[in-house]
Order: structure tokens, then sequence, then C-alpha cells
């Protein structure tokens, strides 16, 4: 039996950029202005998982609005 994948906590840049359907530099004016939360490990900008989810909810949330 395999064992089950584990879910993802975190995303590149660009890995969000398809998640979520907004541009890299969308992203980086969010994580600007403090609205998107990331963390860096080593070298590299991670999003978490769930700051992708709230963010998406809240999209959803202005377009049913």
């Amino acid at each position: 039996m395999d064992a089950p994948t584990p879910q993802r906590l975190t995303y590149t840049i660009s890995e969000s950029e398809i998640a979520i359907g907004l541009s890299r530099a969308t992203l980086y004016r969010m994580m600007g202005r403090g609205e998107l939360q990331t963390v860096k490990c080593g070298g590299r900008r991670l999003v978490p998982a769930d700051e992708l989810r709230r963010l998406s909810g809240a999209a959803n949330a202005r377009q049913t609005a």
C-alpha cells in the first residue's frame, strides 16, 4: 500500500502565480503592503499554502459582492 502524498506547506512565487492567478508583480506589491505573508528559507521566498487559501477566499468574496 502506498503512503499518502503529504500536502505541500509552501509554494514558490512562480507556483503561487499559477495557483492564485495573479501576476508576479501583483504578488510582490501585496507582499510590500503586508497583504501577503511569506517566509524566506535560504535565498528562496516561499508563500505558505494557508496564505494562498486565505487570499483565494478573499478574492472570491470580492467577486460575489
